[in-house]
């Protein structure tokens, strides 16, 4: 089964608490801080596998979830980072966001791109020793890891592309010129998923696709072939194959129209994109008709997939017409938008009570306990540095109003003139 369009969750790991911990030895009062800090939670990264060619494990598996970090453990003990969760992707797969905003194209073997960053691991108390502080009774939790959600869509990675009609002998060129082995019947829409195959010529090797079969309209959503056209975006050279059989209704000047129609329909740089025009089945033509076909038009080829007649010299000139283009052409890379910073914090006014939002907010409170005097003496004075509380001025908060970050409601005192059991 061949999936070429997905929606998967990520989930990056949640990163391991800090402790808090005192050195201990027998028949001596508690000692200096030593508590360790949590480990990092795993990203969720997707890795280009040339080994892979669908997406369709996220089809049947769209929830992904990366490791948790380990907590820390007296004595500077550190806890253990959570593994990355590595997700294998074709090489020609595009990543959208949530908004449908292209973040990366990923083309390049190994190419890496990071989708839902693993949280933070907490800080154990002997972190926060200072000068002023000199045994911290108080450590960090791990944050969350990012979750996102991200459509993947494959676009298939081809030197050329064959093209055409239902029925019009691509898939039996495609056998004949490769080990791709398609269904291949005399009926219409019997390709219903796109192929690949390999030619061998000589030192180099061609990679070919057999596209599902265009009709008039397809670009627009007409007939089953009109969603792989996206599938002929990166291939270099475009084969387009016209179909001579008597049960053909249109003309091969009318099949050869409606195609480039349909192409440019979908994008105009592929009408312009180098294409060589084939006439397939050429064992149907009487003598006749085969010199009326090169008098008219003498740059159409004839071939005949089903003995033969004429592939050999068609997979030259297309290597040939796809080596120019390599040539002038610079190699197709692979990129990654990065992603605007968001604002570290925002504050807004819900149902009566201040909600301070946002990364900086809170990791602002992340402690272990906050109703122990240490810890909230920390936190207010992170809010502080952070300008949290300079913004809650600016926004009207007063001093007696509740304020939300998280789970965690205070009261706002922006003199810190209440209790600190007030303020957190």
């Amino acid at each position: 089964m061949f999936v070429d369009s997905v929606t998967i969750r990520a989930i990056g790991g949640s990163g391991g608490a800090g402790v808090s911990s005192f050195l201990r030895r027998k028949g001596l009062p508690k000692g200096k801080p030593n508590g360790g800090s949590g480990g990092r939670g795993g990203s969720v990264v997707l890795i280009v596998d040339e080994s892979v060619p669908t997406l369709l494990r996220y089809e049947r598996h769209p929830v992904w979830k990366a490791k948790p970090g380990t907590h820390g453990e007296g004595d500077l003990r550190h806890g253990r980072h959570g593994e990355d969760l590595a997700l294998p992707v074709p090489a020609g797969t595009t990543v959208r966001d949530g908004e449908g905003i292209v973040i990366a194209d990923l083309v390049e073997p190994r190419q890496r791109l990071v989708i839902a960053r693993g949280g933070k691991g907490g800080r154990g108390n002997a972190s926060f020793v200072t000068p002023d502080r000199k045994a911290p009774t108080f450590a960090e939790q791990g944050e969350y890891g990012e979750e996102t959600e991200v459509q993947l869509e494959l676009r298939l990675m081809a030197d050329a592309a064959l093209i055409g009609y239902p029925n019009a002998g691509k898939s039996t060129l495609i056998s004949r010129v490769s080990a791709a082995k398609p269904k291949i019947a005399d009926y219409p829409f019997t390709t219903l998923e796109p192929n690949l195959g390999v030619v061998s010529l000589g030192e180099r090797e061609l990679v070919v696709a057999d596209i599902p079969g265009l009709i008039e309209g397809a670009a627009s959503g007409k007939g089953l072939g009109h969603e792989f056209l996206r599938h002929t975006e990166r291939a270099r050279a475009l084969v387009v194959l016209l179909d001579p059989s008597p049960l053909q209704t249109d003309s091969l000047e009318r099949q050869l129209e409606v195609l480039v129609s349909e192409l440019e329909a979908h994008d105009p740089a592929l009408a312009a994109r180098p294409r060589i025009v084939v006439v397939s089945k050429s064992e149907l033509l009487s003598p006749d008709e085969l010199r009326e076909v090169s008098d008219v038009q003498p740059d159409w080829r004839l071939i005949s997939a089903l003995t033969g007649e004429g592939v050999d010299d068609l997979m030259y000139e297309v290597a040939e017409r796809v080596g120019e283009i390599e040539r002038i052409t610079p190699e197709r890379e692979g990129y990654t938008l990065h992603r605007p910073l968001q604002d570290s914090f925002t504050v807004r006014k819900d149902s009566g009570e201040w909600v301070v939002e946002g990364i900086t907010a809170v990791r602002a409170v992340n402690l272990s306990d906050l109703t122990d005097p240490d810890a909230a003496q920390f936190a207010s004075e992170r809010l502080e540095r952070s300008g949290i509380v300079r913004a809650l001025v600016n926004a009207g908060a007063e001093p007696g109003d509740d304020v939300r970050i998280g789970s965690i409601v205070f009261t706002f005192d922006p003199h810190g003139e209440a209790d600190e059991e007030e303020y957190l």
